[in-house]
């Protein structure tokens, strides 16, 4: 932090929020850049894995407990740039969400990316921020303006009063 030198060369779900904030501070070029090696993360194994070490693409942690990030920077990036690329990008992710995580009455986290077992498992923020999220990528824009509010970290919507 202190020198600029790189640390560690780990990527992971939960750190795939980042292309949507560089986004909303106006730095968009490097959001794009950033969301484009988390989607290059996703479709490595057809699902994103918790943790790659990049400078390898080897997987560090190979479960995925249904998270949203990916497709919260996605909606951002896509209200910021109008560009359909992250439609295209949200097809993906909720069509490998159906394809991989659903059981006959939820849907379930991986235990494995590369094998796609099932866990026995589905945090409730799959249904507060992930499917909201995919909702929100493909919803009309006058869903939610974003001038006039912010999503905290859990994804509710808290109105500017400010």
């Amino acid at each position: 932090m202190n020198t600029g030198k790189r640390v560690s060369t780990y990527f992971g779900a939960l750190d795939a929020f980042f292309p949507g904030t560089l986004a909303l501070s106006g730095d968009t070029d490097r959001g794009r850049k950033l969301e484009d090696s988390a989607y290059k993360m996703w479709t490595l194994f057809g699902i994103e894995p918790e943790v790659l070490d990049y400078s390898t693409m080897k997987i560090a942690y190979n479960g995925y407990a249904l998270r949203p990030e990916i497709i919260e920077s996605a909606f951002y990036l896509y209200r910021t740039t109008n560009d359909p690329k992250y439609l295209e990008m949200g097809h993906t992710f909720f069509d490998s969400l159906v394809k991989f995580c659903r059981t006959e009455v939820a849907y379930a986290a991986l235990e494995d990316v590369q094998t796609k077992k099932q866990a026995d498992d589905m945090e409730s923020f799959f249904l507060a921020e992930t499917l909201k999220y995919s909702y929100l990528l493909f919803a009309p824009t006058d869903t939610v303006d974003l001038s006039k509010g912010v999503f905290n970290t859990e994804a509710h919507f808290v109105r500017r009063t400010w």
